[in-house]
């Protein structure tokens, strides 16, 4: 199984991260976290990107906020898809991620998440992933059949009270 890179602009992103990390590993993907900035480690980040397809990977995820520029600096350097998780800041509340992450020019596409929609990341790179794995296809399948399960228990119950 492919590998997933997940990686943060700065360490004040990994309770955003964290989200993410967890839903790849109860699904048994494996994950490699690494802090790279685009503005303060760009040599790092661009070796890292332009690297990773030998290393096995198969999906990148990229969060930063504010200026958010991590998630299009490692699409410039590599045709692995990669998803960008735009960080809610103090500042814009995270609007100003989401545009930097989303209006990639023609040609370096990023898929982008709601700001700071981590479980989102993670679930289409296991989407992507499931493309040649159909164990993941058949997790994805499970784990929407029983939230269509949970919120059909919700209607009846909300049903069975209000409806005469």
């Amino acid at each position: 199984m492919k590998k997933v890179a997940v990686i943060m602009g700065s360490d004040s992103d990994l309770p955003v991260v964290s989200k993410a990390i967890d839903t790849l590993k109860e699904y048994g993907v494996p994950c490699e976290v690494h802090v790279y900035s685009a503005h303060r480690t760009p040599v790092q980040a661009k070796e890292f990107s332009e690297t990773a397809r030998q290393k096995d990977f198969g999906v990148i995820i990229a969060a930063a906020g504010k200026a958010a520029h991590l998630a299009g600096a490692l699409a410039a350097n590599t045709t692995l898809p990669v998803i960008g998780i735009p960080v809610k800041s103090s500042t814009l509340d995270g609007l100003d991620a989401l545009l930097s992450t989303v209006q990639m020019p023609a040609g370096i596409p990023v898929a982008t998440v709601a700001i700071d929609g981590a479980v989102n990341a993670a679930l289409l790179a296991i989407q992507i992933l499931s493309v040649s794995d159909t164990t993941l296809a058949d997790k994805l399948l499970c784990a929407r059949k029983k939230a269509s399960d949970k919120v059909l228990e919700k209607d009846a119950e909300i049903a069975s009270k209000y409806n005469v």
